[in-house]
Formats: structure tokens, sequence, C-alpha cells
């Protein structure tokens, strides 16, 4: 989720928090409580930082180890910890609680996002990304800044928070709900055992999602709007070919980030005069005929890597002047 969301989301559970009579009977307990839930449902994005370096570093660092499982057991002592020195409480247990609640809410709304967690970490480095929600939930966002706003009106924190969370699984499940409806139209399209893998990505628009569909010979990539699929564009599904371009290519910190990060994509090989370009194409972005998400390495007449650039790009000037900065 978004950083907005997740501190909404963080507050509201701050005042959840007060159901526990013995935060609700102690003023410093019940904001160390506070504290901890916004702290935890922002801490395991510490990992933005890696943003300053580059796109690569970001990208396969990113909700990674910082949501990862021991991250998730570790971060509530740590919290705990540093709030122990600010506020004075005995009561530690409640807020180690109420500090893994955070931590486990937040991982747990980003592994409902289209662009998922590698949560499993340090066992496996898979993705867990459902898509049944968006990066930026409309609903579950103004849900929790409406809950905060009565709240902060004078209704009790007891009665208000409780029906704000209850009202938000409800919603989780609807989603969930819609998404498997999804998933079973796509299958009933294509013939049996024809469909290797499906990636569904919820949008901002509750009736529109992207669709990814990945089949033994081809990639599909379409979209679901107002319960009608709609296929925009199919691509014969290629195996990287053991060539100097892409054996090259592969070495690259940019490429390789790509790659850990992305389950369905295409590949191309362009060669110029003087370079060729070897790009990598994520299918699940498609936006206004246009696919922004992409990694791409030049390479010299010898293979020898002059530029390259993994990230958001949505024209084709921009992707130059991209590669020449890093050139």
């Amino acid at each position: 989720m978004d950083t907005a969301t997740h501190f909404a989301m963080g507050i509201s559970l701050g005042g959840l928090t007060l159901i526990d009579p013995v935060i609700a009977t102690d003023t410093e307990l019940a904001r160390a409580a506070m504290a901890a839930a916004i702290i935890g449902s922002q801490i395991p994005d510490i990992d933005t930082v890696f943003k300053l370096q580059n796109n690569a570093k970001y990208i396969k660092n990113h909700r990674g180890a910082t949501h990862s499982i021991p991250a998730i057991l570790i971060w509530p002592f740590f919290i705990t910890f540093i709030l122990g020195m600010i506020y004075r409480f005995n009561e530690y247990n409640h807020i180690i609680v109420v500090a893994l609640i955070a931590v486990v809410i937040h991982v747990g709304m980003d592994i409902l996002n289209g662009y998922g967690t590698q949560a499993l970490k340090p066992f496996s480095n898979k993705w867990l990304a459902i898509g049944a929600i968006n990066t930026f939930d409309s609903f579950i966002f103004f849900l929790h800044i409406s809950g905060i706003f009565i709240w902060l009106l004078g209704l009790s924190a007891t009665f208000v928070f409780p029906l704000v969370y209850l009202i938000n699984v409800l919603y989780i499940f609807y989603r969930l709900f819609k998404r498997q409806q999804i998933e079973s139209m796509i299958k009933s399209y294509f013939k049996d055992d024809e469909v290797e893998s499906i990636v569904i990505s919820s949008t901002m628009k509750q009736k529109n999602w992207k669709v990814a569909v990945v089949t033994s010979s081809y990639f599909y990539v379409a979209e679901v709007l107002n319960g009608k699929l709609i296929f925009h564009d199919e691509f014969e599904r290629i195996e990287l070919p053991d060539c100097n371009e892409i054996s090259n290519a592969l070495t690259d910190e940019n490429i390789k980030a790509f790659l850990s990060f992305s389950p369905v994509f295409r590949w191309e090989i362009k060669n110029r005069d003087s370079h060729t370009e070897v790009k990598f194409i994520d299918l699940r972005y498609r936006s206004k005929n246009h696919y922004p998400f992409v990694a791409v390495v030049l390479l010299d007449n010898e293979y020898n890597k002059l530029s390259s650039y993994t990230g958001w790009i949505f024209s084709e000037e921009k992707l130059r002047k991209k590669l020449e900065f890093s050139s």
C-alpha cells in the first residue's frame, strides 16, 4: 500500500488498542500504543532508502528483507525498545503485541496488492502478490480517514475502530472474491491446462483489472472492465536465446533487478550501427497502449556495456535521456 494508507491504518489501529482496558486506563501506555501502531505501520518501508542509490537497488530490495518473516518478528521488539526509552510503562507485552499487529497488517496489505512482497525470505525469494487491491485503494484510505475524523469529533474509539476494521476485512474478502471470479473467467476462456499462470492487478477503478496470461506459446495482455474480458495484445513466447547479447545483458545490475521482480515479460534485441539495445518489458502494467516498466542495456559492438536503466518510462525520449545519464 501507499504510505498515506499505511499511516491512516496505523492511527486507526492505535485507536483500536483502546478496547484493551489496560491500555485504555493508562494515558502513558495509550500514547506508547498509538506510537507503536503508527511506527509499526511504517517501519517495513524503511527500505525505501535504497531509492537514494538507484532504481536497481530499490527494485531488488524494496519489500524484501524488511517485510520478511524474521523482520516481522524483530520489528516489534525494536519498536518497543525505542518506545521504552521515550514513554514510562511496564506493560511491555502490550506494546509488543500492538507493534506486531501493525507490522503484520502492513505486510499483509502489501501482499494483497499487485506489487507484493518477498515475505517468505529467507526461505524463498518468491514474490507474493495477490492483486486484489490497488497500491492506493481509495475505499480503504477514506474508510480509515473517516473513522479518525469521527473519533476526533468525539465518538468513542471503542465503537468507531472495531467497526472500521470490520468493514475493512469484509471489503478485502469482497475484493478477493471478485479476483477469484476474474481468474475463473480467464481459465474458462482458454482450453484445459493451456494456462500456465495468470497475473491479476487491481487498478484505482473498482471495476477495472489488468491481466497478463502466460500460456505455453503466448503471452496475452488483457483487462477486465465492468465484468467483460477485453484482450489488447498477444506476444509469442520465445525463450531467451543463448547469445552474446543476452548473456552480457544478464550480468547488468539493472537487468538482474528487473528479472528478480517481474514474473511476466518479453524481450527485444535491436541492432544499431554503433550499438545493440537489449530490452526487457514487463507486461503487467500496460497503460495507454504502452508498457512503461522496462529494463534496457546498451552494448557496444564487442558486447561491452555502454549504459543501462530500469524503471518506469512513458516515452522513448525519456528513456534515451536516462541511458545517456547512466553512461
